[in-house]
């Protein structure tokens, strides 16, 4: 009988009454995708409105509306009563010059402005191409205690009071040279689980490839737990994925998406290494256009869900790419050896189903590619798996086995996710719309209504309200009686 230490089962029982999300009747968005598993997927809220307007003279089931300044790039999170989201920009500040990543925080009944936590930018380098993108990390918000990474490497447990408690900066600290730290945190009993953003410079080289990729920090103390360097020196581009949690046979694992086209299993009190999964079945070139993870890995049960891809600012980015699907259960390295699962050479692997690649022979007219790279986490409801390409094309497949439902041509860019909600599936797309669609094996698109400037963010649901992030609003949606 395999001997597990009376600290190791104390840390798997305060895992375990983590899994599950939010309890019963309770719709707080506390974190990125929700719960630790990341499934874009609301199943408490009812009656969303599907019908709105936010246009001057006909504005129709808006609650509120708060103005973040400009360059929000992630939708919010909402708990206890209070809505926090990252900005670029500090509203109505005169003498708020310069680049900065903020945090603003909300009250949740009426959008009356809380408190900002504001970091200035500083002067390196590679950060000066992205400065404009304010605070992509989506914090995760666990009682008293608000967690996330500044884009330079800091990672900040902040009071829901906005009063900054302690920060580790990871530049400093351990060497990572992050271009664009963007993680959103994920909390594991008392560790926080980050992907460092660990990456390539402006000239493709990699400064740092001892540097970890992946660490744990205790959440009380912002002490370091462990660190990983599993990605080395493989690391294609820059390092965006967000950790996720899954219970498999009873034993908590953490998957980190490495910024190698690897996704890792790791024991998420020690980083050991459970299983490791390399999603190219031929090892790309440095420098050559290849895809890797933007998006988070979403955990239904023991599979895995994700698509791979690049950033969307990628110069060269692929022709084609793959959505994936990947059994947990198994362990060591069950790298794929092609993306056909029915291949004898995948016997080993942990490939239960992939859609994608180029459509051969290549069409004269239309789209070259069954699927094209994306930044979108997956939603995961009822058999179904909904997923948008950065290019914008929806897909909807078959859980199980990856059979395609439908699919539609956006006809815009998409870096937010689909957002299942009420029987209903929610896209925000780049050109400033939010699309509709009813959930189900037959393509409806329900309705799609302009918010007149680019959504970035993912669509959220809490507490009966919808919310929307433009690049410089936050649109707070309920039915108004």
């Amino acid at each position: 009988m395999e001997l597990i230490s009376k600290r190791a089962l104390i840390f798997i029982a305060v895992v375990v009454t983590t899994v599950g999300g939010r309890p019963a009747g309770a719709s707080d968005w506390p974190m990125f995708g929700g719960t630790p598993q990341r499934n874009m997927v609301n199943l408490v809220d009812k009656d969303v409105p599907t019908d709105w307007s936010i246009e001057a003279g006909l504005k129709k089931n808006v609650k509120w509306v708060a103005d973040l300044g400009g360059f929000a790039y992630c939708g919010p999170v909402v708990a206890n009563g209070t809505v926090y989201i990252g900005a670029g920009a500090i509203p109505g500040d005169p003498n708020a010059k310069g680049d900065w990543a903020v945090l603003m925080a909300f009250n949740e009944a009426n959008g009356k402005f809380l408190w900002k936590i504001a970091h200035k930018y500083p002067e390196r380098r590679f950060l000066v191409m992205f400065r404009v993108s304010g605070l992509p990390s989506t914090p995760v918000v666990e009682g008293d205690g608000i967690f996330y990474v500044t884009p330079s490497g800091e990672v900040v447990r902040a009071s829901t009071g906005g009063k900054v408690l302690w920060t580790y900066d990871m530049t400093k600290e351990l060497k990572v040279y992050a271009s664009r730290a963007m993680c959103a945190p994920l909390i594991v009993g008392d560790l926080l689980m980050i992907v460092t953003g660990n990456s390539i410079d402006e000239q493709g080289a990699l400064p740092a490839p001892k540097a970890p990729s992946f660490i744990a920090v205790n959440k009380k103390t912002g002490q370091l737990a462990w660190q990983s360097s599993l990605p080395g020196d493989n690391i294609i581009q820059m390092q965006w994925g967000n950790p996720a949690l899954a219970i498999v046979a009873g034993k908590p694992q953490v998957i980190f998406p490495g910024g190698d086209g690897v996704l890792y299993g790791l024991e998420p009190e020690s980083g050991k290494l459970i299983w490791k999964c390399d999603c190219h079945p031929v090892r790309p070139k440095r420098g050559a256009p290849a895809n890797t993870f933007v998006a988070t890995p979403v955990v239904v049960g023991d599979r895995l869900y994700v698509g791979m891809g690049v950033a969307p600012d990628h110069a060269t980015p692929p022709r084609s790419s793959y959505f994936l699907c990947i059994d947990l259960s198994k362990s060591g390295d069950v790298s794929l050896k092609s993306f056909d699962a029915k291949d004898p050479a995948n016997k080993g692997s942990a490939l239960v189903w992939s859609f994608g690649g180029p459509i051969v022979p290549r069409p004269k007219t239309g789209r070259s590619a069954h699927f094209g790279p994306t930044v979108s986490t997956c939603a995961v409801h009822d058999g179904l798996v909904y997923v948008v390409e950065e290019s914008g094309y929806i897909h909807c497949f078959d859980a199980k086995t990856g059979a395609r439902h439908w699919f539609d041509d956006l006809k815009t860019g998409v870096w937010s996710s689909p957002y299942y909600v009420d029987g209903k599936v929610l896209v925000g797309a780049q050109d400033g719309q939010t699309f509709i669609y009813a959930h189900g094996q037959a393509k409806r698109l329900i309705n799609q209504i302009d918010h007149l400037e680019p959504i970035d963010g993912t669509p959220v649901v809490a507490n009966g309200v919808l919310y929307i992030t433009t690049r410089s609003k936050l649109i707070a949606i309920a039915e108004q009686k």
